[in-house]
């Protein structure tokens, strides 16, 4: 062991790569259907492996690591927080800051109650409230303060104790509120609601159960054979795609060779062709074309699966089954949709589903009639796959300069750090990349690397410079903060649900519950959420209120040290 504690001194780096790499391992231990998570994972890691002895790490890697993360989660949600500042979600806007609130002054009303210094509230908050962003936006907070540096130390310390010890049952709360508690006493059956929702939204149609799916929806090509009894023969390819409606002709072959289809492209008998479309449209085309049969050697089909992002303000707030039936035939024939995903969830593909800018639509189709309709939808995502690195260092100087600003509330001086500020310029840049394509790229697997490795460096420092202070401070307010973080974790959610349902008149069971897990940012409720519906429906209100509550949660750490007045004990 001494050897080991020697290694960490000589060569701190190593310490926190094996926090990281030891912290997302137990963060994959399941305790039942429980699971830690990478990021509390590695802050308890880092805790154990500070035991060893003062491991030196630089303040300015932690710095840097932790606005690299925020920064991340600013451009991911930056399209969906400002869309959703809008009249048709303002209930659902409004649940979400109602949670964020109530969460805020159940902090402070048991900080001053107990007792509890600065460094501790913010603990308790980052844990009962499931937001790990809180640790470094008040651990900046506390460091602006001015305090001596023994100080300053014990209260960042107490931050990232009062998160460990209030993060557990901060993640299993929602989850038992969402999943079991609110359903029980409203006398809901999620699995039942989930179905009526999707049915509504989908004009009726039935839905499926976990592990089926609908075939009637999936893309396919048939070939034909056309017959001297043919309807279609002498018509055109744009008048058979009419016809057809949700099928198109993609490929022909006339006396062994291949002919280019065009719209203008006339069918003759005994040509062979190719059908692209959904089944449901396919099911009657023998009747139409004639004989189906196997695709001739030399007839070959090029298709391509597109994500668009949507960009075009006219489609906006528009039903999939309006837009379909808006646009003529000639401008979406051999074009299928096949998926739509916003913040990164996949969303029920129903009629009824409303897109919004900056929304990921899947589509499938030749690449001539996709680049058609691409220029009406926003831009291709590939078109983003290299980042625009003088937005992305404009955007970092732009969040730490902000950062800078201090400003009072109540007389009390409050700066939002640079955590913060990184987190206001990575939402500007990332409304910014969905309004405006050519600016500010930032592909989404470099977002996340930076959203993930970020903050489990981060973490991992404060776990290990936590360490040889931790436990005393786990024996001082140990049990007293594990209540309290148990209320911070319940009395929102409790108060947001009833205000919700009969204030706000959030009535549907599937988006009342999937505002308290978004009001909340709590992923593990959420998927417990979808478990239980056995679909998509609770995703759309989950993506309003997870933007609005990322965004004040993160915020509430300066404004806590900020309010709390009391120092840690030296």
């Amino acid at each position: 062991m001494e050897i080991i504690g020697k290694l960490f001194v000589v060569q701190p780096l190593v310490a926190l790569f094996l926090t990281v790499a030891l912290g997302y391992f137990v963060g994959k231990l399941k305790v039942g259907k429980f699971v830690l998570g990478g990021i509390a994972g590695t802050l308890l890691v880092g805790v154990v492996i500070g035991q060893f002895g003062v491991i030196k790490l630089d303040n300015g890697i932690k710095a840097i690591f932790f606005a690299l993360f925020i920064y991340g989660v600013g451009v991911q949600g930056g399209p969906q927080f400002f869309h959703a500042l809008n009249r048709r979600s303002i209930n659902q806007l409004l649940s979400a800051f109602v949670m964020c609130l109530t969460g805020l002054l159940c902090v402070l009303v048991a900080a001053w109650s107990f007792g509890l210094d600065r460094g501790m509230a913010a603990g308790l908050a980052a844990g009962g409230l499931t937001q790990s962003a809180i640790i470094g936006t008040a651990g900046d907070a506390i460091a602006k303060l001015g305090a001596n540096p023994e100080l300053t130390k014990i209260m960042q310390t107490n931050v990232a104790v009062g998160y460990a010890v209030c993060y557990i049952f901060g993640s299993l709360g929602p989850i038992i509120m969402v999943t079991w508690f609110f359903p029980m006493i409203m006398k809901w059956d999620i699995r039942q609601e989930a179905v009526k929702l999707a049915t509504d939204l989908s004009d009726g149609q039935p839905q499926l159960d976990p592990g089926q799916f609908n075939a009637i929806r999936s893309v396919v090509t048939h070939c034909y054979q056309v017959g001297a009894d043919s309807r279609i023969a002498g018509k055109t390819a744009l008048e058979i795609d009419t016809i057809l409606d949700d099928a198109s002709v993609e490929a022909l072959q006339r006396d062994g060779a291949v002919i280019a289809v065009t719209d203008a492209t006339a069918i003759q008998v005994g040509d062979v062709v190719a059908v692209t479309g959904l089944v449901n449209a396919l099911i009657n085309a023998s009747g139409l074309f004639g004989q189906e049969v196997v695709a001739p050697a030399g007839l070959q089909l090029v298709e391509e699966s597109r994500e668009i992002i949507l960009t075009n303000r006219l489609l906006s707030h528009r039903d999939i089954s309006e837009i379909h039936d808006h646009v003529n035939v000639e401008t979406r024939h051999g074009v299928f949709l096949t998926q739509v995903r916003r913040m990164g969830l996949e969303l029920p593909l129903l009629p009824k589903l409303q897109l919004k800018t900056g929304d990921e639509i899947h589509f499938v189709g030749s690449p001539v009639d996709l680049d058609r309709i691409q220029s009406k939808i926003g831009y291709k995502i590939s078109a983003a796959a290299v980042t625009d690195f003088i937005f992305f260092g404009i955007g970092m100087v732009i969040g730490l300069l902000i950062g800078m600003i201090e400003f009072k509330v109540w007389g009390v001086p409050i700066s939002i750090g640079a955590g913060g500020g990184c987190l206001l310029s990575g939402l500007l840049f990332g409304w910014l990349r969905s309004v405006h394509p050519k600016f500010a790229a930032l592909p989404l697997g470099a977002s996340n690397f930076l959203r993930d490795f970020g903050l489990a460096v981060f973490v991992g420092i404060v776990g290990i410079t936590a360490g040889p202070q931790a436990l005393v401070a786990i024996k001082q307010y140990g049990i007293t903060l594990l209540f309290l973080g148990v209320g911070v974790t319940l009395v929102p959610q409790i108060i947001t649900f009833f205000f919700s349902f009969y204030v706000l008149r959030i009535r549907n069971p599937i988006e009342a519950l999937a505002c308290v897990a978004g009001g909340r940012s709590a992923n593990p409720a959420f998927a417990a959420l979808l478990a239980k519906a056995g679909n998509a429906t609770p995703v759309v209100s989950f993506t309003v209120t997870y933007a609005v509550a990322n965004v004040f949660l993160t915020l509430w750490g300066p404004i806590i040290v900020g309010i709390i007045t009391k120092n840690a004990a030296p």
